[in-house]
């Protein structure tokens, strides 16, 4: 019984160290450190936001989402397509919002791309692909096929 125990136990190690050398971590994830940037900007969490943003553009995005948080009010998101590849990703959101000055509830799905840079990911672009033009999000090239019907808030909303 002592040798079957023995053999149980190397097993179990050599099973274990297999597993601890397959997978060797990268630094952050992905998925945390989207979710660490969209959950500050719902909750106006900006500082936490920044964290994902490349430093250079940090002061800047600050700024900006301090200006957007007057009016602009975001109730929820929901990371619906993550495509990862080695060093780069492309994540789409599905944001509601809305102006405290107009008080309408829009949809606007937007896409996000995303660098490893070091151990860490950093969101170096995002842009609308359809739904609701949305403040502080530049419209982008969208999918046709995704094309939505809805009109954009009045030009006096938006904020660029």
């Amino acid at each position: 019984m002592n040798a079957r125990r023995t053999v149980v136990v190397v097993i179990a190690v050599a099973a274990a160290a297999a597993a601890a050398c397959s997978h060797v971590p990268k630094g952050e994830s992905l998925l945390d450190t989207a979710r660490t940037y969209n959950d500050g900007v719902r909750w106006e969490r900006f500082a936490a936001a920044a964290t994902a943003v490349p430093p250079r553009e940090r002061e800047a995005f600050l700024d900006e989402r301090d200006e957007l948080a007057e009016d602009l009010r975001i109730t929820d998101y929901e990371i619906v397509r993550v495509k990862e590849r080695d060093d780069s990703a492309e994540i789409q959101v599905k944001l509601s919002w809305y102006l405290d000055s107009e008080g309408t509830v829009r949809d606007t799905w937007a896409r996000q791309s995303w660098e490893r840079h070091g151990r860490s990911w950093r969101i170096v672009a995002e842009e609308r692909v359809r739904g609701a033009a949305m403040p502080g999000l530049p419209d982008g090239k969208g999918d046709p096929a995704e094309a939505d019907d809805e009109p954009d808030p009045p030009a006096q909303a938006r904020v660029n």
